[in-house]
């Protein structure tokens, strides 16, 4: 697990990281910052899954640091570190879900204890957030792509890594995961049915998996709805969008945006389906419609050369070679063509 820890005096900060790493039972990084402006641009970077901040700072107070943090990352657990003079404005935190203080002085056990709680408490919040953040994304894709499988595949893991929540904590923490994928194709302007993040009503574990599994389904079903029956592929989509664009100097990120996948998820799946990287297919593309081209007689080599995206003519050239074995010209010579 990864812990941010928010303080504006330095000695106090760098105590409390220290703190903190020697916490027997170990966390995966613990990081800091001066005040809760520096402390929310460092969230949406990196999220950590544990955020530890004082109430009196510069910028951006304590107070409104959790605020922000309980809307936009509901899933982060926060501790108060206040003095007994703060501890009354503290206590507004927990409407903010602020569920544990800790009082200056902070002591090495103090500190541990609360991260005890936190690590073995049982509330969804124990699940790291890193790890749930990935499902999501996870999710959101395989249902885009309608890969059923592999939505079977990561229910299956959570049944796993949500055993140790009661039947309300994993009804609240699904809950949440439709909530977001709800809001994740809206932002697609492809939304789901509004009855997808409705609140879940199974009684047992069994019944809320049951009721997930069919909701998924249903968001299978509206995408099919939404694309008239008639699924496109998003692979053939993105090779049938880089094949038309070879003139233009376009981006991986560009064309995974185009069919609604993240870069990094892109990249590899893209890999996976046709055995070449993104350059190495647009590459080999690029010159095979070179290659019918040069077939062209009235048609300037050159002319070719940007026709398929290369203003640089003799990388044009060595490219071309490279793949073929011989020199555009030469390719032209081989048919006859002067």
């Amino acid at each position: 697990m990864r812990l941010l820890v928010v303080d504006d005096e330095p000695i106090i900060r760098s105590g409390l990281k220290k703190m903190v790493l020697d916490y027997p039972h170990g966390l995966e990084s613990a990081d800091t910052a001066g005040n809760g402006l520096e402390a929310l641009e460092k969230i949406m970077l990196s999220e950590p899954d544990i955020l530890m901040t004082d109430i009196r700072m510069p910028r951006m107070d304590g107070l409104e640091l959790c605020k922000r943090v309980h809307e936009l990352y509901p899933h982060i657990l926060k501790v108060v570190v206040s003095g007994y003079s703060d501890f009354d404005y503290a206590q507004k935190c927990l409407e903010y879900g602020v569920k544990h203080y800790l009082l200056k002085p902070v002591t090495p056990p103090d500190l541990h204890e609360v991260l005890d709680k936190l690590l073995h408490s049982g509330t969804p919040g124990f699940i790291p957030a890193s790890r749930y953040l990935g499902w999501i994304e996870r999710l959101e894709e395989a249902v885009w792509s309608l890969q059923q499988d592999e939505i079977r595949r990561l229910t299956e893991e959570w049944r796993e890594h949500g055993a140790q929540l009661s039947v309300q904590q994993l009804k609240e923490l699904l809950g949440d995961v439709l909530s977001q994928l709800q809001r994740r194709f809206t932002d697609k302007s492809r939304p789901l049915h509004r009855g997808i993040a409705l609140p879940l009503e199974g009684h047992t574990r069994p019944e809320v998996f049951t009721e997930l599994e069919e909701r998924l389904k249903n968001c299978i079903a509206d995408l099919l709805a939404q694309r008239r029956g008639n699924f496109k592929d998003p692979m053939e989509e993105a090779k049938t969008y880089i094949d038309t664009h070879l003139s233009l100097e376009i981006t991986l990120k560009e064309v995974a945006d185009m069919v609604g996948i993240t870069p990094t998820y892109f990249s590899a799946l893209f890999k996976k389906i046709t055995n070449e990287t993104f350059i190495s297919y647009r590459i080999h593309r690029r010159m095979e419609k070179a290659r019918e081209l040069l077939a062209v007689p009235h048609m300037r080599t050159v002319d070719i050369a940007a026709e398929v995206g290369y203003d640089d003519y003799p990388h044009f050239t060595k490219t071309f070679k490279k793949i073929y074995g011989q020199s555009p010209s030469e390719y032209r010579a081989s048919l006859g063509i002067k």
